[in-house]
């Protein structure tokens, strides 16, 4: 690797960092401090705040590592911990006719989801046990923030990217609160890493697509969004301070629909990655709010 070669990011097994080159992943995890089983496991939000110092022991370690199959490892969501996830509704103004919406994201602002419904690309999508609704998929840029920054302008805000990550929001069809429909156990995979932002180039072009079981279902570009990328970056930190590692989900377009146990799920985003999640059926998550009748209406 040369100095300043984009990267591409990922933990993997028990919280172990790695750079991915090709099919293989080099263990960085000894040059930037990820201990096996740390709590709470924020050792990629400090890899990102010091990434400028890190950067060249990451490097190094990288060559001097003896490399495995990326095949052979357990990819875990990049960045568990962060200090706000966040998220855009009706971004794309296709999706807004498809759900009838006038709630768009510069109106609404942004929403936060729990982080502890984060889950990698090794994880499965597990459908909570809530009998008659709908639980549909949304394809997303996901978008990792590299420093801190409070009413950041335009003009600046695409510095504040440290990369960038394929992401799924997971939605439970319904009137209840957005957040609570948003933010069960593994309603927002992102990876399979993070490409450093050196890596992706301009985000404001670029193609993203969504399969179910091989059936092209969401197939949209980010120069088609509403807010756009350095805007929402701009408008979010108006209200609150944004920290390395914080995630923005950037809002999904048209073709949003059902998922059913024993799919799988595929997103790709052009120069970002690709990631397959299988889509198991849970026992739990039902409760007296998802009981009432009525209350499941689009």
């Amino acid at each position: 690797m040369n100095p300043g070669d984009p990267l591409k990011l990922i933990r993997f097994d028990s919280g172990r960092i790695g750079v991915v080159r090709g099919d293989q992943v080099h263990d960085v995890s000894d040059a930037v401090g990820a201990g096996q089983g740390a709590w709470p496991p924020v050792e990629m939000n400090r890899l990102i705040r010091d990434f400028a110092v890190l950067r060249p022991a990451i490097e190094r370690a990288a060559d001097q590592a003896r490399p495995v199959p990326l095949s052979s490892v357990r990819l875990l969501t990049p960045v568990p911990w962060p200090n706000k996830l966040m998220a855009y509704p009706v971004n794309y103004h296709d999706h807004a006719t498809e759900m009838a919406s006038v709630g768009f994201a510069n109106v609404q602002g942004y929403f936060l989801k729990a982080a502890s419904s984060l889950c990698g690309a090794g994880d499965s999508i597990v459908l909570p046990n809530v009998k008659g609704r709908e639980i549909h998929h949304e394809c997303e840029l996901g978008v990792v923030i590299g420093k801190e920054g409070r009413n950041i302008a335009v003009a600046d805000a695409l510095d504040h990217i440290f990369g960038y990550a394929c992401l799924m929001d997971m939605t439970i069809r319904g009137k209840e609160e957005r957040v609570f429909r948003k933010s069960y156990d593994s309603f927002t995979p992102v990876g399979p890493w993070i490409a450093t932002a050196d890596e992706v180039g301009d985000p404001r072009a670029l193609q993203m697509k969504l399969w179910v079981n091989d059936v092209l279902r969401q197939d949209a570009n980010t120069r088609d969004l509403i807010v756009g990328i350095a805007e929402m970056i701009a408008l979010a930190s108006t209200a609150s301070t944004l920290y390395p590692g914080d995630l923005i989900a950037t809002g999904t377009p048209a073709g949003v629909g059902p998922l059913a146990a024993g799919d799988r799920v595929r997103i790709e985003i052009e120069r970002v990655g690709t990631m397959t999640l299988p889509v198991e059926q849970g026992s739990i998550g039902n409760n007296f709010v998802f009981d009432r009748p009525g209350a499941g209406a689009k």
